[in-house]
């Protein structure tokens, strides 16, 4: 996906520096002494996306550097070397430390550090005159897992009258205005990726179909998701036999838990419907009533039908959506109801409408409004994960990010988490919690490890016992 503009190292060392300083001005320069690396290590794993590592990049990183700091001289065949061996993006130490800081005194210095990392990986992409779908998908990726570790942390998502963008800029135009960008649907802006060739090829039918095969679990869901497929198959055959095809409603509601997969299937659906030909684009649009409920009269009404517009297409997929329902006869969300089932109607060739939450909440919402009742006819269930689907989740969490489990951690861990099934409560988070006790494990490797003299690459992989959960008051395990 080549761009209109090419970042010279001079414009990549005064975005560098611009925006490193903007976010010391509100945030100190505490971390000043690890952000140089820090990039440099970001930039290592990006290049690493993009195929041939040439002059361009190795200038770019030399060009990482505070102002009151030596630059040093990468030479090409070394940063090659690097960017062959180069990990996935995992949050830094300090990330974390950042983000306790800010639930703790109501900053929010860690979604400024994003939109930060965000600005410069975007230039650093550019270096070379062509942005790829695989860099702008990492760039992604990191502002997605340094997002997830602000929520699971309670960072609120922009106080009122702080703009990150207001913090951290560059003297250059905006790289969105040299090269077109789009925001993630359903995410936050600080979230911005290059716009997708539009002529960049789109999963087959079947390359979907296998992609829900492999999820974990979610037996009955599969089932459903491929009779739906089926029916839409038939349904086209017969209308090309000049057959009579009756009604059918490709609405759909997901009842479950937190953490079932429900965003994932739903995000497949998507996909599956554009690739044969039921939906235009299919792409997904995720909201939840604070992305459609304004506080003023009115002001709903515009908010809800700007999604609606962003979702067209596609799918918008509306989490706890029965909180639309909840709040009396005079509650904003009512509007917001009305006016999604307006645009089901208008738009019924290329709107999809998925509505997600608990069981009873869910079962409640649709009973509040007949017209809810006849648009959303069809049921997925998505059930709790078992002790063994939560251990599969945990180990592909683990493969993916290089780390491996010894023997005792991975008998621990099937204990653990066959324990937690069969001990769990509403608050119970499935996928939610495994990536919680994912996230919690890597920062206690990271802390024994980091007492290591000369710690080796099997060091830096390997999981032990003590790793995994030893202030868990479920390990009784004395020599833990």
């Amino acid at each position: 996906m080549p761009t209109q503009w090419k970042c010279s190292p001079e414009q990549l060392h005064k975005t560098y520096i611009a925006n490193t300083e903007a976010f010391y001005r509100t945030a100190g320069r505490s971390l000043a002494g690890q952000m140089d690396k820090f990039f440099t290590d970001c930039a290592i794993g990006l290049f690493s996306k993009g195929g041939a590592v040439v002059q361009e990049h190795a200038d770019a990183v030399n060009e990482l550097y505070s102002k009151d700091q030596p630059r040093p001289t990468w030479l090409l065949w070394e940063l090659s070397g690097k960017v062959c061996a180069g990990a996935e993006f995992l949050p830094p130490l300090f990330f974390w430390t950042l983000t306790e800081s800010d639930a703790k005194s109501g900053t929010d210095h860690s979604r400024i550090f994003i939109r930060m990392l965000t600005n410069i990986l975007l230039y650093l992409a550019a270096v070379d005159d062509d942005v790829t779908y695989a860099e702008a998908t990492y760039i992604t990726e990191c502002g997605d897992k340094l997002s997830a570790l602000c929520d699971s942390a309670g960072v609120k998502k922009g106080k009122p009258g702080l703009n990150p963008e207001d913090y951290v800029t560059s003297s250059e135009p905006p790289f969105t205005d040299k090269s077109p960008v789009t925001a993630a649907p359903g995410n936050p802006a600080d979230k911005m990726i290059p716009t997708v060739d539009k002529q960049a090829k789109k999963p087959s039918l079947d390359e979907l179909m296998a992609e829900l095969d492999a999820l974990i679990g979610l037996t009955e869901v599969k089932k459903d998701v491929k009779s739906m497929m089926n029916l839409i198959k038939v349904r086209k055959l017969r209308t090309e036999a000049g057959l009579p095809v009756p009604p059918m409603s490709l609405h759909l509601v997901f009842m479950g838990n937190p953490g079932t997969g429900k965003t994932t299937v739903a995000r497949l659906i998507g996909g599956l419907y554009a690739a044969i030909g039921a939906l235009p684009k299919g792409q997904l649009v995720e909201v939840d009533r604070s992305g459609l409920v304004a506080g003023y009269v009115g002001q709903t009404a515009l908010k809800t039908q700007e999604v609606i517009r962003s979702a067209l297409g596609g799918v918008l997929f509306i989490d706890e959506a029965y909180s639309l329902a909840e709040g009396g006869e005079n509650d904003f969300g009512r509007e917001a109801i009305d006016t999604i089932l307006k645009a089901m109607e208008d738009h019924r060739d290329e709107l999809v409408v998925i509505v997600a939450g608990y069981n009873g909440p869910m079962e409640k919402f649709l009973s509040s409004n007949p017209g809810l009742e006849s648009r959303f006819n069809k049921y997925f269930y998505f059930p709790d994960y078992t002790g063994p689907e939560l251990l599969s989740l945990f180990s592909d969490m683990c493969e993916k990010n290089g780390y491996t489990l010894d023997a005792d951690a991975e008998a621990f861990a099937k204990e653990y988490f066959d324990s937690v099934f069969k001990d769990r409560d509403e608050n119970f988070g499935n996928g939610r919690d495994v990536r919680n006790r994912f996230e919690d494990m890597v920062v206690r490797h990271a802390n024994r490890v980091a007492e290591l003299t000369k710690p080796t690459k099997d060091d830096l992989m390997t999981i032990k016992k003590q790793d995994f959960l030893p202030d868990s008051p479920k390990n009784t395990d004395s020599t833990v």
